[in-house]
This record gives C-alpha cells, sequence and structure tokens, in this order.
C-alpha cells in the first residue's frame, strides 16, 4: 500500500461542494464552549456532507480564528446559522418535518448501536455544552435522545469525537 498524496484526494471545490446534493442531516451545536471544537464539528459536517450547522446561544461563529484553526477551511463549503436558542431552533426543526434527537445520557434513551437512521426522514442531531450537554428543556422537546454506548469509566467523549460517531452512523448505518 502507498499512501495518497493530497492531489490524488479527487476534493471537489467549494463551489462544487454548494451544489453537491446533502444528507438530510442537520447539526445543532448547544451552547458549546470551544471555538477548537466548533471548528472539528465543521470540518466532520464536510466530510460527510451534512446540511447544515446551527451555531447556538454561546457558540462562537466564524470568522473566529480558533474555529478556522481545526476547520481548514470548511466554514466556506458547510452552510451555517446562529441563532440565539437553541430550544426556539429545535421547534421550528420539527415544525418544518425533521426529526430531532438529542445526543445524550438520559433516561430512556435509545443506544446509538441500536437506533436506525430512516434515509427518507430529516434529522437535526443536537449536540450539547462540554460540561452540562443538552439543556433539558431540548430534551424535554426532542423527539428522542441517542446515546453512545461506552464501556470504560469515564463515559464522557469530547464532542467533537461525538459529532464523528453519530454522524458516521447516521450516513451510513441507514435502515
Amino acid at each position: 500500500m502507498r499512501k495518497l498524496k493530497n492531489s490524488e484526494l479527487n476534493r471537489i471545490s467549494n463551489e462544487e461542494f454548494k451544489k453537491t446534493e446533502k444528507k438530510p442531516i442537520s447539526v445543532v451545536l448547544d451552547n458549546i464552549r470551544s471555538s477548537n471544537n466548533i471548528g472539528s464539528v465543521f470540518r466532520t459536517s464536510d466530510a460527510f456532507l451534512i446540511e447544515k450547522i446551527y451555531l447556538c446561544g454561546i457558540t462562537a461563529t466564524p470568522p473566529n480564528k480558533d474555529i478556522n484553526k481545526t476547520a481548514i477551511g470548511s466554514t466556506e463549503s458547510v452552510d451555517w446559522e446562529y441563532r440565539s436558542s437553541t430550544l426556539e431552533l429545535i421547534k421550528e426543526l420539527n415544525e418544518n418535518g425533521y426529526c430531532v434527537l438529542s445526543v445524550e445520557q438520559c433516561e430512556g434513551a435509545k443506544k446509538l448501536n441500536e437506533f436506525k437512521f430512516d434515509k427518507n426522514k430529516k434529522y437535526a442531531l443536537v449536540f450539547g455544552n462540554e460540561i452540562k450537554g443538552v439543556s433539558q428543556d431540548v430534551i424535554d422537546n426532542s423527539d428522542n435522545v441517542i446515546e453512545i454506548p461506552q464501556l470504560g469509566t469515564k463515559h464522557s467523549l469530547n464532542i467533537s469525537v461525538s459529532v464523528g460517531v453519530v454522524l458516521w452512523n447516521s450516513v451510513f448505518k441507514q435502515a
């Protein structure tokens, strides 16, 4: 095996990305503190052709040097929008036919490996603050809650890792 050069990766331009059909998935960031995490979410969303990122509450927005450092240009390819209220946004998304899924550890949460994403549905995946998680009022107004099963002692993943795991599952493990 030979490692591929960047020139061999057949990357599309930002213009081509904008024209490419996206997965019917939006990412909602509920009060994320770290600009580096936000940039990583942009980069991962670009990789999986995610429809849109919603930056809510205290979540920083581009242009931002720390977001740019980890996003490596994906703030220019992935559509995004700022909203002050996560709760108002998810109510609106639900009214527009999105299935709102909060990613959190809570009573009655479905395990990610047992949840079947339907390729015919639109999803809004909500990821919460690094310390407090997804706010309870958002959980209360979600269609469902999914949890990433974990086996170690911490039962805590960095938000950017959680986004990667859930997006990969939502894109490649559809019913």
